[in-house]
């Protein structure tokens, strides 16, 4: 048997490239469960692995594609049987081990989640990693004692996937949303999702040595690291707590002390999505499925093909992607 997959290898020269390929089925990884793909989508690390940069991908060829959601064909763990609907996201699917840029994938059983019974395998994919990500933001911020009684929450980096199923998500669940956002063509589509404040990425991008600010916010969820996660912890209430979720402008915290960790007891919460435990995951996606109006994902929702891979990880890479992207594997 084979499969269709998009393969990215690495010649002599350095040089790397993406095709698709057809496979035999002897090339897939070693694995407890083997899964007919449906839909994969797209995420930033996605167009890392594609184009060979961060240093995520160790060996070629690899298939990238670090979630999917689809229907077991085999299995060799009691846990699954065939035909049942599972979703994977994390454990370095993707980076270290071939990933969902396929029409089949072997994996172990313990990286796979049952697919609650009112997802599509579609809607799995439109939630994807990014979405499970801010579910599980939402779910901190939630025991770290942030209300919606408390003031508003702000979103960083809005219009991509983490931030637009962040928005969503508060919106539905009483929140008031300010969303943050460096494209201005984009406060439609934020205000669509639930955003009641559209925030210029100017007022929170730029350094400033104080190191408290006007208590503004109750809580947020940052997509962006930088200085613009410093200034936000600068704004918190009292008692606020940030969500920190990504690095799009840099790993550092510049300009920052902790000041308003100690005068105003602002929490820094973690957010790790890759190696949740099982159980956490279950109860993430249980939520999800409650908690996320499908008619607002859906409007987030571009579906694409495999072939349109390459050019579409230039484009997360250099973020000119909105929403969230549903890669359809057998189109």
């Amino acid at each position: 048997m084979t499969f269709q997959a998009l393969l990215v290898e690495k010649a002599g020269d350095g040089a790397v490239t993406a095709s698709i390929q057809e496979l035999d089925d002897s090339r897939l990884p070693d694995g407890d469960v083997t899964v007919a793909v449906e839909y994969s989508t797209l995420n930033y690390k996605d167009g890392l692995c594609i184009n060979g940069k961060g240093g995520l991908v160790r060996t070629f060829p690899h298939v990238p594609g670090v979630d999917f959601a689809g229907t077991v064909e085999t299995s060799d763990d009691p846990r699954y049987r065939p035909g049942d609907r599972v979703v994977l996201t994390g454990w370095r699917v993707g980076e270290v081990w071939w990933g969902g840029y396929a029409t089949r994938a072997r994996v172990k059983a313990d990286w796979l989640v049952p697919l609650p019974e009112t997802l599509s395998t579609r809607q799995a994919m439109a939630i994807g990693t990014a979405g499970l990500t801010s579910m599980l933001s939402v779910i901190a911020l939630e025991k770290a004692g942030v209300s919606p009684l408390k003031g508003e929450v702000l979103v960083t980096g809005a219009a991509g996937g983490v931030g637009s199923v962040g928005v969503a998500l508060l919106a539905k669940l009483g929140y008031s949303v300010a969303a943050v956002t460096g494209r201005p063509e984009t406060a439609g589509y934020l205000k669509s999702l639930g955003a009641e404040t559209i925030v210029e990425r100017a007022e929170l991008a730029e350094a400033n040595s104080r190191p408290l600010e006007s208590e503004r916010w109750a809580g947020a969820i940052d997509a962006v690291g930088g200085d613009m996660l410093a200034r936000v912890l600068k704004q918190m209430k009292y008692d606020g707590a940030v969500a920190a979720v990504g690095l799009a402008a840099g790993a550092g915290v510049p300009s920052f002390t902790v000041i308003p960790f100690l005068l105003r007891g602002v929490s820094l919460l973690g957010i790790d999505s890759v190696m949740r435990p099982y159980d956490q995951r279950v109860d993430a996606w249980s939520r999800i499925a409650a908690d996320l109006p499908m008619d607002v994902l859906e409007a987030m929702v571009v579906e694409r093909r495999l072939s349109d891979l390459p050019e579409l990880a230039d484009q997360i890479l250099e973020g000119k992607v909105k929403g969230r992207v549903v890669i359809d594997v057998n189109a």
